[in-house]
């Protein structure tokens, strides 16, 4: 896993949503229950969560907030997905989350090839998902891209070659998305165990240690400062 973050580390920086935008352009963005700023504010839907993120952009005169990796979210006890009565509950985020209110262009991370996609359409789901298939040096891994408009998976076709930087989708908007405020997730996956179309992007705390491990920081890769 160390030679994985490593080898991660020393490529060329990725852009991923909307690449025209410089980093310098870029917010951090606190979601997680220990934001107290978070309990000012109704957030319950798409909408309630737009006017929320779009005023965090305004103050910092920024146009794409970031963040996410390994927070423990409130935002998913709406969604039966994320816990029901023969599951344990699942909040924290295993990917990174880059949020921007409108349908921006996306684009792959690396050179690959498509490995599957899907619509997942269950409240509070991915909505419309691709997944690249990556295989650099002695690594086989891969990128999981959530959150995309439904026409973006009209002409994909499994084994499909992408290269880095090739425009392979438009981000989705509510409801169509899973029903949340315009965003991307992107996640790094090691070992993608036998799924296609879907990974989990939030798990719960005592599984938390098996995902931290099979999916990096996406901002090793990603490089937003």
């Amino acid at each position: 896993m160390e030679n994985f973050v490593d080898f991660l580390s020393h490529l060329e920086s990725a852009k991923v949503i909307e690449p025209s935008i410089d980093y310098s352009d870029y917010v951090a963005l606190d979601l997680s229950v220990s934001n107290t700023e978070l309990n000012n504010h109704k957030l319950e839907t798409a909408a309630d969560y737009e006017v929320f993120i779009q005023n965090h952009l305004d103050r910092n005169n920024a146009k794409i907030a970031f963040g996410g990796y390994l927070e423990t979210r409130n935002l998913y006890k709406r969604s039966t997905v994320f816990k029901n009565e023969n599951t344990e509950e699942r909040n924290i985020h295993i990917g990174l989350d880059l949020w921007i209110n409108k349908q921006a262009s996306i684009h792959a991370a690396l050179d690959g090839t498509i490995h599957s996609f899907q619509n997942n359409t269950a409240l509070g789901d991915y909505g419309p998902t691709i997944i690249l298939e990556h295989e650099i040096n002695e690594f086989k891994f891969y990128t999981l891209y959530g959150h995309l408009s439904e026409d973006s998976l009209f002409d994909k076709k499994i084994g499909q070659k992408v290269t880095q930087g090739e425009q392979i989708a438009n981000l989705g908007l509510p409801p169509i998305n899973g029903d949340y405020a315009p965003h991307l997730h992107f996640q790094i996956i090691l070992d993608i165990e036998g799924k296609t179309g879907d990974y989990p992007g939030v798990c719960s705390e005592n599984k938390l240690s098996f995902y931290k491990n099979n999916c990096p920081n996406p901002n090793v890769l990603l490089k937003i400062k």
